[in-house]
C-alpha cells in the first residue's frame, strides 16, 4: 500500500499535463459544439488528429474521465462534467489558468527547490535561483508570451470568484460611491463588480506594463501606478489574491497605504481582502490542500506564503485598522475579509 501511494504521488503532476493537453486540443469546446455525448471517432475527427491516434486519444480520455474532468454515459460516449465546463472560454475559461501553472518557463521553478533549499541565498527565492537572480516579475516584463499568460490565467480564476462574490456579498458594496481594485491586474474584477453596482465608481490600479493591457471600457477607471508607494482615494480598496505575493512588512506598507487614502473617511469605507486563511474552518479537505498548494507556490515564486488567522490578525493590527470581521466563505480555499479603518 505505501508503495503504490508513493507511486500515485510522485506521477500526480501527469494529472496536471493531461488536463494541459485537453485545454490545447479543446476537448470541451469539441464536446460542446457535438450537442449531445461524443464518440471517440467524432471526438478524433473534431480535433483533428490522425486514425491511428485514436486509441492514444481513448487512453488520454480513460485518465480524464477517472479524475471526472469528463463522463461517459453508457455507451462510452464522451460529456462535460462540472469541471470541465469550466475550462470552456465562454465561462470562465480555467483552462488559461492551467496552461500557465503548466508552463515549462514556470515550472522549472518547482525542480529548483532542493538546490535552492541547500544553497540558496538568505533573501532570495527558488525562482530567481532558477532565473539567475531575476524575480517573478522581472521574468513577466521581460517574457511577453508568459506575461501574457499570467494575466489571462488570473483573469480566468478572477471570473469565477468574482461571479460568486457580488452576489453572495452585496452588503459589501452598500453606501460606497468609489472602489480601488489595487494590484487589479487588466480589469477582470473591477468590470464585474462595476457591471453589478452601476452607480459605484471602479478604478483599477496596477502598474504600466499590466494596465497597458486592460480591455477599454467606459464601466472603470484605469491607473497605471505602485501600490508599495501611492494610491489613488478612495471610499474602499479591494485586495484580492494580492497579498499573499508579498512579505509582512511590505503587506503593512499596502494595508496602511489604502487606510491613508481613505479620504475622507466615512461610515462603510473599509478595505476588502479576499485571499487564503489557512487554518480557517471550512470542512472543505480538498480546499484546504489547495492552501498548502498555494502556500508552497507562493513560497517558490515571490519568497511570501498564505497566511492562518493569527497571522492576518497581526498584519491588520500592525496597519493600525480599528477592527475587522471574516465572512463565511463561497469562494472555495478562499475567504473574505472586511477592514474597518
Amino acid at each position: 500500500m505505501e508503495l503504490t501511494s508513493v507511486l500515485n504521488q510522485s506521477l500526480t503532476y501527469i494529472n496536471s499535463f493531461a488536463l494541459r493537453c485537453a485545454v490545447g486540443l479543446n476537448i470541451s469546446g469539441h464536446i460542446q459544439a457535438y450537442g449531445h455525448p461524443m464518440p471517440l471517432n467524432e471526438l478524433a475527427r473534431s480535433i483533428p488528429i490522425s486514425p491511428e491516434k485514436d486509441m492514444m486519444l481513448g487512453r488520454l480520455m480513460a485518465l480524464l474521465v477517472q479524475k471526472e474532468v469528463f463522463a461517459q454515459d453508457e455507451a462510452g460516449c464522451y460529456m462535460l462534467t462540472p469541471f470541465s465546463n469550466l475550462l470552456l472560454t465562454e465561462r470562465s475559461n480555467m483552462g488559461a489558468f492551467t496552461c500557465f501553472i503548466t508552463e515549462p518557463a514556470f515550472t522549472k521553478h518547482m525542480c529548483a527547490m532542493s538546490e535552492w533549499f541547500k544553497d540558496g541565498e538568505a533573501g532570495s527565492t527558488v525562482c530567481m535561483a532558477a532565473n539567475n537572480g531575476k524575480d517573478i516579475w522581472d521574468l513577466f516584463r521581460e517574457n511577453h508570451e508568459l506575461g501574457n499568460l499570467f494575466n489571462e490565467a488570473m483573469a480566468s480564476r478572477c471570473k469565477q470568484q468574482m461571479g460568486v462574490f457580488v452576489k453572495s456579498y452585496p452588503h459589501m458594496f452598500a453606501d460606497l460611491n468609489s472602489l480601488v481594485d489595487v494590484g487589479g491586474g487588466t480589469g477582470t474584477a473591477v468590470k464585474i463588480i462595476a457591471n453589478a453596482f452601476p452607480m459605484l465608481r471602479c478604478t483599477v490600479l496596477d502598474l504600466p506594463h499590466v494596465v497597458a493591457k486592460a480591455s477599454k471600457d467606459d464601466s472603470f477607471n484605469v491607473v497605471a501606478g505602485d501600490m508599495l508607494k501611492k494610491l489613488p482615494p478612495a471610499d474602499a480598496f479591494l485586495l484580492k489574491n494580492v497579498l499573499h505575493d508579498w512579505c509582512d512588512e511590505d503587506c503593512v506598507r499596502i494595508l496602511k497605504g489604502c487606510k491613508e487614502a481613505i479620504e475622507p473617511r466615512k461610515d462603510g469605507s473599509k478595505v476588502i481582502i479576499v485571499d487564503i486563511i489557512q487554518d480557517f474552518e471550512n470542512n472543505n479537505a480538498k480546499a484546504t490542500e489547495t492552501g498548502f498548494l498555494f502556500d508552497i507556490l507562493m513560497m517558490c515564486c515571490h519568497g511570501a506564503k498564505e497566511r492562518k488567522k493569527q497571522e492576518w490578525h497581526d498584519l491588520i493590527l500592525a496597519a493600525g485598522y480599528s477592527g475587522y470581521k471574516i465572512h463565511p466563505t463561497q469562494l472555495g480555499a478562499d475567504c473574505v475579509m472586511e477592514l474597518y479603518p
